[in-house]
């Protein structure tokens, strides 16, 4: 078993247990990708067809207003999964963009291939179900600290979350995710700094 397979095995293994027979349907129905940095995944208005695992690496999802601003919605790094999940979950086009932030390897499930492993390893939706729980908790705890905490602690919040991100992503990105201006985001340091 390759080193992304043990990792992505890992992953699942936190919430369930698979046989050795499931453990290589799973990973037969999984497509290898490598990015560079700057690589598009996934397009706004493209079919949004895979579930993505990043093996290493990181991506940054996103959406672009009608004046063309950029808005961080998240980051993927290492162990994480990414996907437009409304578009995935729905079969419609994607509402955001992904892409890479550094040269990234993925192992992508696609939209039937999950389905798939419904069928002949029920287990896989127990995985699903508590990833999605996961996913909507953590993106609620980050709207309600978006409206209720000072820019300084939702930027330690996100250096918490995100190790590592922020000597990799320009502060541009970071202030968007954060709701701020890079403007703001440069005062925000120089606080945490003087502490």
């Amino acid at each position: 078993m390759t080193a992304a397979a043990e990792q992505i095995i890992a992953n699942l293994s936190r919430h369930i247990s698979l046989t050795e027979d499931e453990t290589s349907f799973f990973l037969s129905r999984l497509k290898a990708k490598t990015l560079d940095s700057g690589d598009v995944l996934l397009q706004a208005g493209q079919a949004c067809d895979t579930f993505n695992y990043v093996v290493h690496g990181a991506l940054r999802a996103f959406f672009s207003t009608e004046n063309d601003k950029e808005v961080t919605i998240m980051f993927a790094i290492a162990d994480w999964w990414i996907t437009d999940m409304p578009c995935f979950v729905n079969r419609q086009p994607a509402m955001i963009s992904i892409t890479a932030i550094e040269d990234t390897s993925i192992l992508q499930l696609r939209y039937e291939d999950l389905e798939l492993l419904y069928t002949r390893i029920p287990k896989f939706e127990r995985a699903m179900r508590i990833m999605m729980q996961n996913a909507y908790v953590r993106e609620q705890l980050r709207v309600l600290q978006t409206f209720s905490q000072p820019a300084e602690e939702r930027y330690l919040n996100f250096l918490q979350k995100y190790p590592g991100i922020a000597s990799k992503v320009t502060n541009k990105h970071i202030a968007s995710y954060l709701g701020i201006t890079p403007e703001f985001l440069s005062v925000v340091r120089s606080r945490l700094r003087h502490k």
